[in-house]
Formats: structure tokens, sequence, C-alpha cells
């Protein structure tokens, strides 16, 4: 008789915990995966997925603004937020369907239910109990409101997926990525739009260059962007909110959302009677191979608050199972990820900020180009497209590339894969350049800032 009714369970079927348990079962491993929500975990349905297909949404106005000038007459255009929602919904039940059929494919076992951590080697899922040799947890994680006054009233992102009507008026407290883009998605969907931050500039960590640019971008578009400021209480009125800044001053609007970040989603699994280390965030503790200090215990994804991405969490669970079961290890390379932002214009970035570059290198060289995207001449829009490249001088090494404008994010995977590759500043010199594009400008930088 087994020792266990399982060889692996894990806990939270989102991208990583589903990538750990497909690739496991392939390798004839007994898998078992408990979600309590929904397959495909935040990604799929209250992140990066439904927010893209918002983002395609929101791009139509500028897109039958231009259409004149390129000799198109378009008529009078109308939006209907409740029919992007339902066909929305639609798009995500046939992915969630699709990720539960490839789930069965695999041979893992699908259990719906809260799961807690009984004990080193159990897990209890609505009153039924499950062991396991090993247990991952993959629980992801959650949007985060300060305590204040009127908290309640607030939204998160969770909730701007659901919205039974477009509000006329919003504003979202944040600056980072998520903020900025939902900023740019109901301001291009015509809603009066105010992006307030705590910070002096929008989107913290990512390179200087670009953040100023985007600053620029979102204010010279008509978001009102209200920086080194914040929201101390939110109060009801008969027919919106009231938002109450801490210099005193208020501002009149349908919604309030939050977008001040995402804690890892560690509580109420049981993790602390077992003793299991996290970190001030609680994020989850873990090793180089995602063991926690409980030996049989590993942790994964945005819960362990490394780099929360999506195709971290898949590369992480990819590299988990074959260690475990394929007897082949593969590192993670936490150092070229490249990421996106997709805000109008959209952000596409990879390798090490100017700041980062400084701090690192005694020396570097700095390339630059500002343009006016081709998709743009004949329009009237005035976006332009910047374009940064960071080079340690005495290798040629590329360390970092940084993009604003039109399909930035689409061309930044390129110049990742080139940058994992060890490409020099002289290969990209010597390639040639796709004609007219605005990914050639990457290929003709010569001129050091």
């Amino acid at each position: 008789m087994a020792q266990y009714n399982y060889d692996l369970f894990v806990i939270g079927a989102g991208s990583g915990g589903m990538r750990t348990a497909r690739t496991a079962a392939d390798y004839g491993v007994k898998v078992a995966i408990a979600e309590e929500r929904y397959l495909g975990g935040t990604c799929v349905n209250v992140g990066c997925v439904p927010k893209k297909l918002l983002v395609y949404a929101s791009q139509f106005k500028e897109h039958f603004q231009a259409a004149a000038g390129f000799g198109w007459t378009v008529g009078k255009s109308t939006f209907n937020w409740p029919s992007l929602i339902a066909n929305k919904n639609q798009e995500i039940g046939r992915l969630q369907a699709i990720y539960g059929n490839q789930l069965q494919q695999s041979g893992a076992e699908i259990i719906t239910g809260r799961a807690n951590l009984l004990d080193a080697h159990t897990v209890v899922v609505d009153g039924a109990k499950y062991t396991a040799e090993r247990i991952v947890i993959a629980t992801g994680g959650w949007p985060s409101v300060p305590d204040m006054h009127g908290k309640q009233y607030i939204a998160t992102s969770n909730e701007m997926f659901f919205l039974k009507r477009l509000p006329k008026s919003i504003v979202i407290v944040g600056g980072g990525y998520i903020a900025v883009e939902f900023a740019s998605i109901f301001h291009s969907f015509g809603v009066r739009t105010t992006l307030c931050h705590r910070g002096h500039k929008l989107l913290r960590g990512f390179d200087e260059d670009l953040r100023d640019f985007l600053t620029n971008e979102l204010a010279r578009k008509g978001i009102n962007v209200l920086l080194n400021t914040d929201i101390e209480a939110v109060e009801s009125t008969a027919d919106c909110f009231t938002a109450r800044f801490i210099d005193g001053s208020k501002i009149n609007t349908q919604l309030v959302m939050y977008a001040t970040g995402r804690m890892p989603n560690s509580t109420g699994f049981g993790l602390e009677g077992l003793g299991v280390e996290l970190d001030s965030q609680r994020a989850i503790k873990v090793n180089a191979d995602y063991q926690t200090n409980v030996p049989s215990v590993y942790a994964l994804g945005d819960v362990t608050n490394r780099v929360s991405l999506t195709p971290v969490a898949l590369a992480e669970g990819t590299a988990l199972a074959n260690k475990l079961y394929g007897d082949r290890s593969r590192i993670v390379d936490y150092e070229t990820v490249p990421t996106a932002v997709f805000c109008q214009p959209n952000i596409g970035t990879v390798g090490l900020t100017e700041a980062q570059a400084r701090e690192k290198y005694s020396d570097i060289d700095i390339y630059k180009a500002r343009f006016t995207p081709m998709r743009n001449t004949l329009t009237g829009i005035d976006e332009k497209f910047l374009i940064k490249m960071i080079v340690v001088p005495g290798t040629g090494q590329v360390v970092g590339i940084h993009m604003a404008g039109p399909d930035a994010p689409e061309i930044i995977q390129g110049m990742a894969v080139a940058m994992r590759a060890g490409a020099t500043k002289a290969v990209f010199d010597t390639t040639l350049g796709v004609h007219p594009t605005a990914a050639e400008e990457l290929v003709t930088l010569r001129r050091k800032c």
C-alpha cells in the first residue's frame, strides 16, 4: 500500500500551479491540484488576459480618429461596455475549459475547494484529507488596499472586469503598471480619469527616461495625473463618491479604484501552524530550489514575491517539476526578464535600467532615439516613440533595452532573446533592419548620449 495518496499535491491552479502539476503528471507522477476560485488564476481571470482584451478595445478610439488621415471616412461610433464584458466573459470561460481539459488529459486530479495544510504531508479540502509526499503552494497574490475611512467603497483590479456599467468618472490610486494600464483603458473609453500617486514619478523600478516619457504622454492625452499626493478618505454621497486628498482638496467621482500593490496570498492555508517561514510582506521564503524550511513543502510564483509575472511562475513550475521528477535541472534566469506595460503608449523593457547599470558597472554608454512612428505621420496624433539602449563599452555587452511606443511589447520579446544570447552592440550594428519599422531603430543607434 502506498504511503501517500499522491506524490505531489499542488495548492492553487494559477499559472505556476498548473504548470507544475501538468509537467509532473507528464512524468507519470500521481498529482492532485486544488483550486477554490477559478482555473487559470489571476492571469486568466482577473489579470493579464482580460486586461489585454480591454486594452485592445480601448485602442479603437484613436484608430477611428486616425482613420481620416489615411483616407477613411468613419461614421459615428458608439461603445457598449456590457457587450465587451459579456464577450470577455465568454472568452475567459472558453480558456477555463481548455485548462481543465489539459489538466485532466495530463492525468492530474482536480479538487475544488480551499486547501489547508494539516501537517507537512496532509492537506484538507472541505473536510476531506489528502496525503502527499510533496506539497507545492502556488496561491499567487491578491490586491492590497490600505486601511482608511471609506475602504468599503473602494474597488480593486479584481472588480474592474465585472463592472455592470462604465462610470463617467474614475479616480485610480497607484503608480504601478496596473494603475497606469487601467488609467489608459478608462480614459480611452471616454471616462474622466484621474490618476493619483503618492510618489514623484510613475512606474517605480522602471528606467527614469521611460518614467518621465510616460508621465508626460498620459498627461498630454488628457489624463489628470496627480503626483506627490494621496487619498486619506473616501466618502459616499447620494450619486457618487468624494475622494479627500491629504492636502484637504476633494474630487467627486463615480468610482474609486486602488492599484497600490498586491500582497502574497499566503494567509489562511495553515502555513503559520506548520511553521513555514514568511517574510515581512508575508511572502513564503524559499531556497534556490523553491523549497521552504519545511522540506516537503515548496512554493513558487507570486506567493514568493520574487518576480511577480506569469512567465516567471510558468518557468518556476517547469523548473521545479523537472528537478523533482525529470532528473534535470533548469535554472530560471531572473536577470533578463522582459516585461511590458500595456498603457498608451505601450512600454516594453528588458535588462538593467540606467541607474542599475551605473551601480553595477564603472562605465556605460547610453544610446537613445525619440521619433514619431510612421503610423502617426498622417493622423495628427502626436504620440512619440522612445528607444533606449544601455551598453557596457569595454565588452560591448547590451545590458538593457527600454522602449515606449506602439507595439513595444511585441518588439521587446525579440530583444530579450538577443540579450539572452549575449548579443553585443556590434551585433546590433551589423544586423540589417526591417524597413520601414520602429524596430529598425534598434540596429541604427549610432550616437551616444
